[in-house]
């Protein structure tokens, strides 16, 4: 019963401790309740001590105030020591009957001797001496300190005091080496405890360990045994105890079975490889192995099929069968998936059934016929294919050793297989490799004959050969022509490229040249227009107002030219964001009702509800294009009407490149009740510089410029414009675009560009600008303006004589230099300077050299400086504001826009 319970070597370890943490723990809780006594009675003894004395000194304390009070009032005379003599009184009978309580009996003795002598002192001293002072008895009250008998009492009460003190401290010490001797018991106690445990433990460790160690004494003297025993016959490890050495002699045993088990395993498979080595005979060799493996696995029953392929049809033909006379053993062939034996060819798993069915096949003996128990059907695989199976039956059954050791003999007998119908099918490709020769000896002859016949036609070939290398030189000379020609067009390409940089960079410098003198003529022009002296006639202010329309209309040209020179050279920003397409027909309502109102046309806005409200384009480039083809609406247009459509095309209206680009596509469409445009000129008017109207004297004026820009516009946006249009009709163009948060690559701008059709007019600006009433400054900009110093720096004259005029009148001081380095030495005499006025093209030292100089070397970084330059290309204001300047102004200058900029950065400087 107590082998049954196991009880691990831990456990026993663990259960030791556990006791002697009990002990150790009943030790503690004595100790603890030893000491817990001992700290109380030591607390008690001193509470008590240090309350006998206050109350021994608060008595005493008592005594002396009603000595001193006695003696005031008989001195002096005065009422008020008898009232602390009186509450002396009363307080040290109090603490005596308290101090009487703690006290034992001697002490008890010593205190009412101490009461005696203090109520004498009282009776025969401390009254009468006051009652006498109060009759004003002099003669009694001297006869009284003559005797002087109260100081001989209270000597004697401090005596008495000092006894009693003396007394209790001598009991206390008593009681307190009482403790002593108890604690050091306490304390011989715990070691003899301690001294126990300790016993305690190390029996129960030797106790343990001589356990262990016996057990694995025994262990270890059977393994040996079991090691130097050279019989077939192996011994086992036996263990009584139930713990991890029962455990590790078990694991042992295992190790010893499964040793026997492959010992057995490989020499059975040695005896059965060795039988078959050497047989080059499929059949032969299928005998043998059968044979040996039915006697390892005591089977009564076995055949032995091999795979055969006829016509592309697999079958299992048997060859070898076990212990049946007629050899009758099996079926003589099967098909993969036929029966049993059919399914584990086709799966390729090994079959073990042990519940076999009545009618199966008897096992006969020498003495009758008997039922089998088990059968075993396993698959011969090579290269993972089946090339063989054998099936066993047995009447007892198959254990797990006997179908290890017929899994592992398989494992190789594939390849011995093969190996044995691989030299079956060498010697039968032999036989037959004898008999072609033959043939071929016959046919060789016949070949004699056919390559002399095969001579005379490589002749023939011979000379078309040379045919067709005259013709091969042809087509190369032709090849080495046309590369020819394919570098001359590259060279052409590259000549059109650099010819349009020239062009790009030519209408860039034109730009400049031609800004430069517009601006002086525009802030001129502004000035006089304004006429704020009254010095002009009301003709010559309306003069100076056309100098300044025309200047403005001429600006807008050259702004055309440079736009179209952007697109053309490839240098015109394109950004794609989003854009609120409810906002459209608001902005184009406010900026084109009033001139509908001024030339009396019907003006008609619709936006479709599927309309999307977020489209991704370039807002700023597609309101250009907008507004250019309304002001062509307008402008061609006397009376009538004026549409905007804005649609969304459907899914069913996109084409498959279409839907390749964007899910969503805008159809704007513009149409007019106007002039209308012959189909002869359609495309026409999309061109540079043309017009449907092109005679030298024309109704309309225009430059012809206005539908190029917005053709290409149109383009980089990913779309285009299309016309219908019929002379003396109206027009409609179409604006065709998609939604790109991506943008738009190259390659799918030049797909779209393929869906233009037809041209349109050109575009000039009809919305003409408003001139500038005359107006005067508010006293908060002549605060801001008055005294400023400003230096301009310019080295066109007509611009200083322009802003300087104009800036002046508006309160300011003015400081002028030609070029950078006048620039730098006024700056390095001149320190208050507010603002910098900075042109960009100069000679010596330009403007961005200037500033980068002004910012980096002479560390002025909180000075304004404004860049004033007439190139408009594509990243001019990012250079200048790398270079240092706070802001940037395109000329010609807008005198307004200059002025705000001023204000700002001036008004910013000041605070």
């Amino acid at each position: 019963m107590l082998n049954k319970f196991k009880i691990s070597i831990r456990t026993k370890i663990t259960l030791g401790y556990i006791v002697i943490i009990l002990c150790l723990l009943a030790s503690v809780i004595i100790l603890n309740n030893q000491i817990s006594s001992l700290q109380k009675e030591r607390n008690y003894i001193i509470k008590k001590d240090s309350t006998i004395h206050a109350l021994t000194n608060r008595i005493e304390k008592h005594i002396l105030d009603m000595e001193s009070n006695q003696r005031g009032f008989v001195i002096t005379g005065e009422s008020s020591y008898l009232e602390p003599y009186n509450e002396a009184g009363e307080n040290w009978e109090s603490d005596f009957n308290e101090l009487y309580q703690l006290l034992e009996n001697t002490q008890q003795q010593k205190l009412n001797e101490i009461k005696t002598t203090i109520e004498h002192w009282i009776t025969t001293s401390a009254e009468p001496s006051i009652k006498f002072k109060k009759e004003n008895n002099t003669e009694s009250l001297w006869e009284i300190y003559k005797v002087d008998i109260g100081r001989k009492d209270m000597e004697i009460v401090r005596n008495q005091f000092e006894s009693l003190r003396s007394a209790v401290v001598a009991t206390m010490q008593a009681k307190v080496n009482e403790l002593d001797k108890r604690n050091s018991i306490v304390t011989l106690t715990l070691l003899g405890i301690l001294v126990f445990i300790s016993v305690v433990a190390i029996i129960i460790a030797s106790g343990v360990s001589r356990s262990i160690v016996k057990t694995l004494t025994e262990v270890t003297r059977t393994i040996r045994e079991i090691a130097a025993s050279k019989s077939s016959q192996k011994g086992r490890i036996h263990v009584r105890t139930n713990d991890e050495i029962n455990a590790l002699a078990a694991a042992t045993n295992e190790l010893l079975d499964a040793l026997e088990r492959r010992e057995w395993l490989q020499l059975n498979i040695a005896e059965i490889v060795t039988k078959y080595q050497g047989i080059s005979g499929i059949t032969k060799l299928a005998e043998t192995f059968l044979s040996e493996i039915a006697q390892k696995t005591q089977s009564s029953l076995g055949a032995f099929y091999v795979r055969e392929t006829t016509d592309n049809h697999i079958q299992f033909v048997k060859k070898a069968a076990f212990a049946d006379a007629g050899d009758n053993v099996g079926i003589e062939s099967f098909k993969l998936g036929q029966g049993l034996i059919g399914q584990c060819a086709l799966e390729k798993k090994v079959l073990i059934y042990n519940d076999i069915p009545e009618d199966f096949r008897l096992i006969g003996t020498g003495l009758g016929k008997v039922p089998p128990k088990g059968i075993f059907i396993v698959p011969i695989i090579f290269e993972n294919d089946v090339i063989a199976v054998v099936e066993l039956a047995t009447i007892t059954s198959f254990n797990k050793l006997q179908q290890e050791l017929v899994k592992q003999v398989i494992e190789t007998f594939g390849l011995t297989i093969n190996s044995v119908l691989g030299r079956m099918e060498i010697v039968r490709l032999l036989n037959e490799s004898r008999a072609m020769t033959e043939e071929l000896q016959a046919q060789s002859e016949e070949l004699q004959t056919q390559s002399e016949e095969l001579q005379m036609q490589t002749e023939e070939l011979t000379m078309i050969n040379d045919q067709l290398e005259e013709r091969t030189k042809e087509a190369e000379l032709k090849s080495r022509e046309l590369e020819q020609a394919k570098k001359e067009l590259e060279e052409s390409a590259e000549q059109l490229l650099l010819n349009s940089k020239y062009k790009s960079e030519f209408l860039a410098n034109m730009s400049h040249e031609l800004r430069t003198p517009l601006n002086s003529i525009l802030i001129l022009s502004e000035m006089l227009a304004e006429n704020s002296q009254n010095t002009l006639s009301e003709e010559e202010a309306e003069f100076a107002k056309v100098i300044h329309s025309s200047g403005e209309d001429l600006l807008a040209l050259i702004n055309d030219i440079l736009d179209l020179s952007k697109v053309e050279a490839g240098k015109l920003d394109i950004s794609f964001d989003e854009m609120n397409m409810s906002e459209v027909p608001v902005q184009i309502e406010q900026t084109f009702a009033p001139v509908a109102t001024k030339q009396n046309l019907q003006f008609y806005i619709s936006k479709d509800e599927n309309v999307v409200d977020v489209f991704y384009t370039d807002e700023q480039r597609f309101q250009q294009i907008l507004k250019n083809l309304l002001s062509n609406a307008f402008k061609f247009t006397k009376q009538g009407s004026v549409h905007l459509d804005i649609k969304q095309l459907g899914q069913e209206q996109l084409t498959n490149n279409m839907q390749d680009v964007s899910a969503y596509w805008l159809e704007i469409t513009v149409s007019d009740t106007g002039i209308g445009i012959p189909k002869e000129k359609h495309q026409l008017i999309f061109e540079s510089f043309q017009q449907a109207d092109g005679a030298t004297v024309r109704k309309y004026g225009g430059t012809g410029l206005g539908l190029s820009i917005c053709k290409e516009l149109a383009g980089l946006l990913g779309g285009w414009i299309s016309l219908q249009s019929n002379e003396g009709q109206g027009s409609t163009f179409t604006l065709t675009i998609p939604s790109l948060p991506n943008g738009i690559e190259e390659q799918k701008r030049l797909e779209l560009a393929i869906h233009e059709v037809g041209a349109t007019n050109e575009l000039e600006e009809l919305i003409e600008k408003q001139l500038l009433e005359t107006k005067d400054f508010s006293q908060q900009e002549v605060e801001v303006f008055q005294g400023k110093n400003i230096l301009l720096v310019d080295d066109d004259y007509r611009n200083i004589y322009a802003l300087k005029n104009a800036l002046e009148k508006r309160g300011m001081n003015i400081l002028v230099a030609k070029d950078g380095i006048e620039c730098l030495d006024i700056m390095q005499v001149n320190d208050g300077i507010d603002l910098i006025l900075m042109d960009i093209m100069m000679p010596n030292l330009d403007g961005y050299e200037t500033m980068s100089i002004i910012r980096k070397q002479m560390k002025i970084t909180d000075l304004p400086i404004i860049a004033l330059t007439a190139k408009a290309m594509k990243n001019d204001r990012d250079k200048t504001i790398e270079a240092g300047a706070s802001d940037y102004i395109s000329k010609p200058l807008n005198l307004d826009q200059l002025v705000s900029v001023l204000r700002v950065w001036l008004v910013s400087k000041g605070s």
